[in-house]
């Protein structure tokens, strides 16, 4: 079941009017019973693989904190940590990167003569990078001291399987979702019209611009040699615009849906594309994860406190493991590397707080970094949008000269809508206004419910044709899933 179907249009509003309609002490079994539904939905043997990952933190957790607070052993306490990561990477590793393994051992067997290994028939379990991490962040947690282990098991399996963040995020910390399950929620109107504005928000952003972008972009990265170097570029200028507009929709669904029931949800963006500098977008890109990464890997690591050069070294394998974290791909891996390498130069020139420094003090200077930030950031999208290291290799390629300026417009929008290619434009300046707004710490939705009456349904009827007449009934629309679900 996905945000963009008409089920979770069914799903959704039969969960949310029987939650309220129960009393208190039924209303979390209602919403794990409606989570592992919506998990399962995709195939029933997933809910197993959930479970499994919930029940191994659930106990490892206890044990670490009566092996801590009993002062039973230090060391226990650890080894009950570890396993529980040791057990959850392996369900990852085998499901995610074991085949990935067997293709790179049977690479380098193959200099020798080797004898090759058979791949196995794996279906990935959607959304297991996403609930693995939230369940090792907060064994992690506990271990350190920062909350108290969970004794409700049906409380703590409902932590990990929420299910408007289950597949795709954000990754929640458990110090911040786990409590508000203890809470009691009222049916809040002016919450609940908050929350449907930002699900309708993350529909248009999916629907009206990612969608109808994925369709450009996949026929150029599919077909690239048919293509000017020029085109290439324009096609991955557009791609960053869909990964942030799909990725950025379902987390804005998923802070709606949560928001609808009573519960929030951690930001997962904050206006990225208007970042100043590389730091500065991966402290408005996925913010779940890279907090997540700061916390749980680069602190562990010895962060910024064992020398520069250390520092360096942590910063490169954190964006490295980053990358595969996103998919068992040398494309990603490479990906994470380039932007680690970002961080890294921008840390050792001291470019990063001069920029961030001399754009609050220059507008011009500000869009001068920002650009420059973006194009950064928008080659590194070339390597996590191609099919394939050779294929991002060959794009690179045909990009090397940029010929074809020319036929760059025509080429790309050939058969498009005149419509549709005016809906994306203005979509894209929306996008643009309502980011401002967020940069600026401002709450759009909030905004725009202060309003009259007249601006705000102008607000909602407008977004709801968008998604209508460009979206589920425009041109050649096809429905796609969101793209994180893959990883």
């Amino acid at each position: 079941m996905i945000f963009n179907s008409v089920s979770y249009l069914l799903f959704f509003p039969i969960v949310t009017i029987l939650y309220f309609a129960f009393p208190k002490k039924l209303r979390n079994a209602w919403l794990l019973i409606a989570s592992y539904f919506f998990y399962m939905n995709w195939n029933a043997a997933y809910g197993l693989l959930l479970l499994g990952s919930t029940v191994i933190t659930y106990l490892c957790s206890l044990l670490v904190e009566w092996a801590k607070v009993r002062r039973q052993s230090v060391k226990l306490a650890k080894m009950a940590m570890v396993a529980s990561f040791l057990l959850n990477l392996g369900l990852l590793f085998y499901f995610k990167y074991l085949n990935f393994a067997i293709v790179n051992l049977n690479r380098l067997s193959s200099l020798f003569h080797g004898r090759q290994l058979s791949a196995f028939d794996i279906l990935l379990p959607v959304g297991i990078s996403f609930y693995i991490f939230q369940a090792l962040g907060y064994t992690m947690d506990v271990y350190r001291g920062k909350i108290k282990a969970c004794r409700n098991f049906f409380r703590y399996a409902l932590f990990v399987s929420f299910f408007p963040q289950l597949v795709a995020g954000p990754i929640e910390r458990s110090d911040n979702l786990l409590p508000q399950f203890e809470e009691e929620h009222t049916f809040d109107t002016d919450r609940i019209r908050e929350g449907l504005l930002w699900m309708l928000w993350g529909l248009f952003l999916k629907i009206v611009i990612a969608d109808n972008l994925s369709v450009y972009i996949t026929e150029i990265y599919d077909n690239y040699l048919a293509y000017t170097g020029a085109e290439i570029v324009f096609a991955t200028v557009l791609f960053a615009f869909q990964i942030y507009c799909d990725f950025g929709g379902y987390s804005y669904i998923a802070i709606g849906s949560a928001k609808v029931l009573g519960f929030r949800l951690m930001d997962n963006f904050k206006a990225p594309y208007l970042a100043v500098s590389v730091h500065d977008f991966w402290r408005r890109w996925h913010i779940s994860l890279t907090s997540w990464f700061t916390d749980y890997l680069y602190i562990p690591l010895g962060g910024n406190r064992k020398g520069k050069l250390r520092k360096y070294l942590n910063v490169m394998i954190v964006f490295l493991v980053s990358g595969l974290w996103h998919g068992a791909d040398w494309t990603y891996v490479i990906w994470g590397g380039i932007n680690g390498l970002y961080m890294v130069i921008e840390e050792m020139t001291g470019y990063r707080k001069k920029a961030e420094q001399l754009a609050k003090q220059s507008p011009s200077y500000r869009i001068f970094a920002g650009i420059l930030t973006f194009a950064l950031v928008d080659l590194s999208w070339l390597f996590f949008r191609a099919s394939s290291l050779g294929d991002a290799v060959g794009m690179l390629r045909q990009i090397k000269a940029v010929p074809g300026f020319h036929r760059l417009f025509g080429a790309v929008f050939a058969g498009m809508e005149p419509s549709l290619l005016l809906a994306v434009t203005l979509a894209l300046l929306l996008l643009w206004q309502v980011d401002r707004l967020l940069y600026q710490g401002k709450n759009a939705a909030v905004l725009v419910l202060s309003q009259g009456w007249f601006a705000r349904y102008l607000v909602y009827v407008g977004l709801l044709l968008f998604i209508l007449l460009f979206g589920v009934y425009g041109y050649e629309y096809a429905q796609t899933a969101f793209i994180y679900f893959q990883f």
